[in-house]
């Protein structure tokens, strides 16, 4: 194993927090300050109104550096707080943060989130979590499936944020894991987040009462190690994994995004090979699997140039095959030819490698 897999992971600290006048009346914000605090954040500042200022350098990079170093702790507005449908991966959404802190080439939030790529956490986090009260039975994209009814009502944690890569910092994920975990909103209600983080510690800890799916987003060596910066390192995510597994969370493999490099094949049966090794000897294994593809939008590509000018992340329209939906929007996916290549040979090699995963989607 080189340097850079056994290299440990960096634990992702704010050189600043801003709170907003509204968040700083709030409890969970105390924690969030206590968190950030003993983490040794030294700049914690309490903005005089709820407009965050100050974000933009004298450049777009400069803008980047500062908002990729910044936490700020806002309310989430009324917008926020409905749960909005999120298929294939879960019934509803519920955002506790928007923003990540982490530096993926291939960001899917790059295009979709407005401004600089802060990282905004929200402080009334009772109002966040309760759209799983209210939205719990009233499910159609998994609950009343036979593949997936068993998970109850699912709730999406990770659609704009890495929860796990801010937790030690904010105790929202712990927060939301533990009130689910003790029924608070219903028996029949899960949630579910991918991470590329590896701080479980934490977690391992909660009653989460088997009620949510930590997914850890991985993929082969060559696009984690050139395109995934700040991130935990391939073998660190599959311990975190198997600690999980341990500690009884159901668990899943958010494989992501697969791209058709030089030798994908070997890299990603490699992949398949280590993560069923650590599973091996895991007792009530209930593991799942979540196949993405690369894409992008032209939108989400100018985002991405600015933020890495030099990166050698492939997005070259002429070699995709543009999809368009039905708002007129257009994204660029790999030819049919290759994606039915790659789909036949995951389906099979999962099949082979994993048969006790449960795969739950390709796109």
């Amino acid at each position: 194993m080189n340097d850079l897999l056994a290299a440990p992971t960096k634990i992702w600290t704010p050189a600043r927090v801003l709170i907003t006048r509204s968040a700083s009346e709030l409890p969970h914000t105390a924690e969030i300050v206590r968190r950030c605090e003993a983490a040794g954040v030294s700049e914690i500042d309490v903005m005089p109104g709820d407009r965050l200022t100050g974000l933009r350098g004298e450049s777009e990079r400069q803008t980047y550096a500062r908002a990729k170093t910044t936490l700020a702790v806002v309310v989430a507005p009324a917008s926020v707080l409905k749960p909005q449908p999120i298929p294939p991966s879960a019934d509803w959404r519920i955002d506790l943060a928007k923003g990540c802190p982490a530096h993926c080439q291939y960001c899917y939030l790059a295009g979709s989130l407005s401004g600089p790529p802060i990282t905004r956490v929200f402080a009334n986090i009772d109002d966040v979590l309760a759209g799983i009260g209210t939205h719990a039975g009233r499910g159609n994209i998994t609950s009343g499936t036979a593949e997936r009814g068993h998970e109850g009502t699912t709730f999406e944690l990770s659609c704009y944020t890495d929860p796990l890569g801010i937790e030690h910092v904010t105790g929202s994920l712990a927060e939301a894991i533990a009130r689910v975990g003790a029924g608070t909103y219903g028996d029949d209600v899960s949630l579910r987040f991918t991470t590329k983080f590896d701080d479980v510690t934490e977690l391992l800890t909660l009653d989460h009462g088997r009620r949510t799916r930590v997914r850890l987003s991985v993929n082969a060596d060559d696009i984690a190690q050139r395109f995934e910066g700040g991130t935990a390192r391939m073998p660190a995510r599959i311990e975190a994994l198997r600690r999980l597994a341990l500690a009884g969370y159901r668990v899943g493999l958010t494989i992501a995004p697969i791209m058709p490099i030089p030798q994908w094949r070997d890299q990603y049966g490699r992949l398949l090979a280590n993560v069923a090794a650590a599973l091996r000897d895991v007792p009530d294994l209930d593991l799942t699997t979540e196949i993405i593809t690369h894409r992008f939008t032209p939108s989400s590509k100018d985002v991405l140039l600015s933020w890495y000018p030099g990166t050698k992340l492939e997005m070259d329209e002429d070699a995709r095959t543009a999809k368009r939906n039905k708002f007129g929007g257009v994204k660029y996916v790999y030819p049919k030819d290759t994606m039915s290549e790659m789909r036949t040979w995951f389906v099979n090699e999962l099949e082979s490698v994993l048969p006790e995963s449960q795969l739950l989607y390709w796109t």
